[in-house]
């Protein structure tokens, strides 16, 4: 292959806003890869940088530095207004447009399907290109650079989804998931099927019947992930039969249902769940697990945005009540500043209302609510700790208590 169509992006110099995130990382790494001198500045220390390469200079500071002169500026939404350049979905929209591409949109399972998919092309010696929002210990890591399809999520949080022109789009579903973006369902429903309008092979995964295969992830959303992947990947080219041989094989994305341990009899299991559909999908797929049969299930959530608990406690409730326990944090603000009077007791109180005399906690801190639930557990439960901030710090605090 010509080291133009290799490296599409050689002699560019490009400086990232935000580089420690789970997208923009990514980014950073195929564009690096593609030939571009990539360096970025980020408030702390993540995961996802340890998979950049060492010539990719990195700055960990409080504020931003000024980007050095003369490199083009892309910024993540979370530090937009912060750093003067260019949109992150500028730089998603231009790697898209380098590789033939299939982007994964939709406001639940987007991680999971874009995984999934990658996780096939990979193992079926396709060599693709993913950026994916989690690690995928199968893949090791969230990013890669191949010489195949580009397999990407596409993000309707801040409309970036809109810019993206591949060659195949997969839509999972349309909720109402981000409040200060979108003020209604339907004008989330009207931004998909603009973007839609542009993408010559549409996935329609609502469409679609669950697939009957025996997958190594739990629960029926998973099977709808599956199936939805499995049709991408036909489009493809890639033949049904091969599709479902290995995608049977996937072991799931970081954050997602991931097991984290036993202690005392009990399993501690973390997901990054954040919205009411998705806390009620995992609650389903633990209940319906062959681990999970007989035990209680504890829940440790952690809410996140002030919008969404603002706009969804009363739906959150509903979907905690499945539940056998929960304890509730307070809000994980990520680029939020506090409301008055919105905390995370509004979900409790909620609670209460919908489940009268279910055992519930609300707690300031997730170090607190990990020793709350690990003294309501017993032999036999499982816990499960939720959330899109940091309460995945609670797992190893709980495994050791509970030891």
């Amino acid at each position: 292959m010509s080291s133009s169509s290799s490296q599409p992006l050689a002699g560019r110099r490009i400086w990232i806003g935000g580089i420690g995130g789970a997208g923009m990382s990514a980014y950073a790494l195929v564009a690096h890869a593609w030939g571009a001198e990539v360096a970025g500045w980020d408030r702390n220390e993540t995961p996802y940088l340890a998979h950049l390469e060492a010539d990719i200079h990195v700055t960990i500071a409080p504020e931003p530095p000024t980007p050095p002169a003369g490199w083009e500026v892309y910024v993540s939404t979370a530090f937009a207004g912060r750093i003067a350049g260019r949109p992150r979905a500028d730089l998603l929209a231009e790697l898209v447009s380098l590789r033939r591409s299939i982007v994964v949109a939709g406001a639940h399972g987007k991680t999971t399907t874009t995984a999934m998919i990658a996780f096939c092309l990979d193992r079926l010696e396709l060599d693709p290109t993913f950026l994916i929002g989690g690690d995928i210990a199968q893949l090791g890591g969230n990013a890669r650079a191949g010489e195949g399809w580009l397999v990407v999520e596409g993000d309707e949080s801040d409309r970036s989804v809109s810019a993206l022109r591949p060659e195949v789009a997969v839509l999972l579903n349309v909720d109402l998931d981000h409040h200060t973006t979108f003020g209604s369902r339907a004008e989330v429903a009207e931004l998909f099927e603009e973007w839609l309008a542009h993408v010559p092979h549409v996935v329609r995964a609502e469409e679609l019947e669950p697939v009957e295969l025996e997958l190594a992830v739990p629960g029926e959303h998973n099977r709808r992930n599956a199936a939805a992947a499995i049709a991408a990947l036909e489009l493809a080219g890639v033949a049904r039969a091969d599709a479902e041989r290995v995608i049977v094989e996937f072991a799931g994305a970081g954050r997602r249902l991931e097991r984290k341990g036993e202690a005392g009899g009990v399993s501690v299991l973390d997901s990054y769940a954040h919205h009411p559909a998705e806390l009620s999908a995992d609650l389903a797929a633990v209940r319906s697990s062959p681990n999970g049969e007989g035990g209680r299930v504890l829940v440790l959530f952690q809410p996140h945005l002030y919008s969404r608990t603002l706009h969804l406690a009363h739906e959150f409730a509903v979907a905690l009540a499945a539940a056998d326990a929960v304890c509730v944090t307070e809000i994980y603000p990520a680029r939020e500043e506090p409301l008055p009077g919105v905390s995370g007791r509004l979900i409790v109180e909620e609670l209460a209302q919908v489940r009268p005399g279910m055992r519930l906690a609300y707690v300031p801190a997730v170090e607190e609510g990990a020793r709350v639930v690990a003294g309501w557990a017993r032999a036999g439960d499982t816990v499960l700790t939720l959330g899109a901030g940091d309460v995945d710090r609670a797992a190893p605090l709980l495994l050791e208590v509970l030891a």
